[in-house]
C-alpha cells in the first residue's frame, strides 16, 4: 500500500531523577526526517521520583522504520545525553479508508 501509515506512541526514559525533561523533549523533537510527524506528549511518573516521557509520533511506512529512528536517531548522540532507553509502547497503522457522500433527495 503506497503511503502508508502507522500511528506510533514511544516511552522515552530518562537517564535519572535529574535529568531535564523539557530538554530531554527539545532532544526528542529536534530529530527531524521525512515522513515523521511529532504528536502530542506527557510526564509519566515511574517511581522514586522519576518520570518518562511518552510521546505520539506518525510516520510514512516506506520512508520511516522505528527501530532505526530509536537505535540511529534516539539513542544516539546528541539526544542519547537526555534519552537512557525508547521503547514502543503501542504502534498502529493509520488505514486510509474511503468515505462517500450520498446524497438524499
Amino acid at each position: 500500500m503506497a503511503g502508508a501509515k502507522s500511528s506510533v506512541l514511544l516511552d522515552v526514559k530518562p537517564w535519572d531523577d535529574e535529568t531535564d525533561m523539557a530538554k530531554l523533549e527539545e532532544a526528542v523533537r529536534s530529530v527531524a526526517m521525512e515522513g515523521l510527524t511529532w504528536g502530542a506528549s506527557k510526564l509519566v511518573p515511574v517511581g522514586y521520583g522519576m518520570s518518562k516521557m511518552q510521546i505520539m509520533l506518525t510516520i510514512v511506512d516506506d520512508l520511516v522504520s522505528v527501530d532505526d529512528l530509536i537505535e540511529d536517531r534516539l539513542c544516539a548522540e546528541p539526544v542519547d545525553e537526555f534519552v537512557q532507553s525508547c521503547d514502543i509502547a503501542s504502534f498502529n497503522k493509520i488505514c486510509a479508508c474511503l468515505i462517500r457522500s450520498f446524497r438524499i433527495f
